[in-house]
């Protein structure tokens, strides 16, 4: 069942229970901060939905939101008194304490919530989630039907397709990803790192182990796709990439289930894309049976330092943002896998699916993971552009990764 194994790789199950008339708000600020696509923008939508004479709900949803959650939730008061956040990015939340449990408001307005349907950490409810998500397999099946190609399983499968799809004529720069210097490349590198086989840090603790031979691959892997990308790949973030898809210059990408969902309904998508659409689940890489992708919950959670009013108003306004309701319009039920009750699987969730049920390895939910990341994205770029070498690269990361361990306390 794709439930139960979402569940066991931690996307948990979100059931909303019945909307609350006028939200059950009766005072309070309510102020989100979130990604920008379709599933959060319904989301902020429907808690927005919640203003009244005298509640406030506002969002900023952007994608640049991961910059700025945090310092907008470390004031106090906090600016925001919600992030809607992933697997990943409310580490760096828990680390700075600017969230709080949601124990009590789950006792008090959460009756209908179940115990697998809280994300907890330390003993604590920390975030409500709503979504599962993974990247995978997004392509052309015209393009490749016409080259005579079967759809790639393996990404040195879509190697050998991008070549014949240049060769023929077809696509000129064929491949699409992700690949913005920063947050972006460094998820590219997670996936391709972790389909290798590789494991970011030593066992049972927080040393890195990324400079390995797994390490290499992964980049050496990258930097082969990279060669059938547009030109400007280190500036092409989901957006851009999605955008390279919708011109008809892209047959093969690694892409969100949440972004694929609603990749061609977009106005003056031309109808020869529209019609090649097609999902497939995410690929393998190296010989391995690992898929090359990670998967993820999104959820959201309530700021810390903020008034026991506005705490109440927010979750009360984030409960209704995600009201089993809202998945009966059949425009929201294909923006995400919902992971909310009445969500009947759609066509789109193929992807998602495939992902959860091949054994995809959740995206590490640890305290040092973030710095990591980080150091990640701020160092790969040189061997992308042919500057260093993969092993002077990944050097680079641990370098940069320890310094901010030890800063951070995390390595002595």
């Amino acid at each position: 069942m794709f439930l139960r194994n979402t569940v066991a790789a931690a996307a948990l199950v979100v059931s909303a229970g019945a909307a609350f008339a006028g939200c059950g708000i009766t005072d309070g600020r309510v102020s989100i901060v979130g990604n920008e696509f379709p599933a959060i923008q319904t989301v902020g939508a429907n808690a927005v939905a919640c203003a009244g004479d005298s509640v406030e709900v506002t969002t900023n949803l952007t994608a640049d939101h991961q910059s700025i959650n945090l310092p907008g939730m470390q004031g106090d008061p906090a600016e925001y008194t919600s992030a809607i956040i992933a697997n990943s990015s409310i580490v760096a939340l828990m680390n700075n304490d600017v969230i709080r449990p949601l124990d009590d408001l789950i006792a008090k307005h959460g009756g209908d919530l179940k115990k697998n349907q809280i994300i907890t950490i330390g003993g604590n409810a920390m975030a409500v989630a709503f979504m599962a998500n993974a990247q995978h397999l997004v392509y052309r099946s015209d393009l490749l039907e016409a080259a005579g190609l079967e759809v790639p399983t393996t990404y040195e499968e879509m190697l050998s397709a991008a070549k014949v799809l240049r060769e023929k004529g077809l696509s000129e720069n064929p491949v699409g990803g992700a690949y913005k210097a920063g947050w972006n490349l460094a998820q590219e590198f997670n996936n391709m790192f972790l389909g290798m086989g590789g494991s970011h840090f030593k066992a049972g603790s927080a040393e890195p182990s990324v400079n390995s031979e797994a390490g290499v691959k992964a980049l050496e892997m990258m930097k082969a796709l990279s060669e059938y990308m547009n030109p400007d790949f280190l500036t092409h973030d989901s957006n851009a990439t999605n955008a390279e898809y919708r011109a008809g210059n892209v047959a093969l990408m690694n892409m969100w289930g949440s972004r694929a969902a609603t990749l061609v309904t977009a106005e003056g998508v031309p109808q020869d894309v529209v019609d090649g659409f097609a999902i497939a689940g995410p690929m393998t890489v190296g010989g391995g049976d690992t898929p090359a992708s990670t998967l993820w919950w999104d959820g959201w959670t309530v700021a810390k330092n903020i008034s026991d009013e506005d705490a109440e108003a927010t979750f009360l306004a984030m409960m209704n943002g995600i009201r089993p309701e809202m998945i009966q319009d059949d425009d929201v039920a294909t923006q995400a896998v919902w992971l909310i009750d009445g969500y009947e699987p759609t066509p789109a969730a193929v992807g998602v699916y495939a992902a959860a049920q091949s054994g995809t390895i959740p995206y590490p939910m640890l305290p040092y993971m973030g710095l990591m990341h980080t150091a990640l994205g701020a160092e790969l770029t040189d061997f992308m552009q042919g500057n260093e070498t993969a092993e002077q690269a990944l050097a680079d990361v641990e370098a940069a990764y320890v310094a901010s361990a030890k800063e951070n306390g995390f390595l002595q």
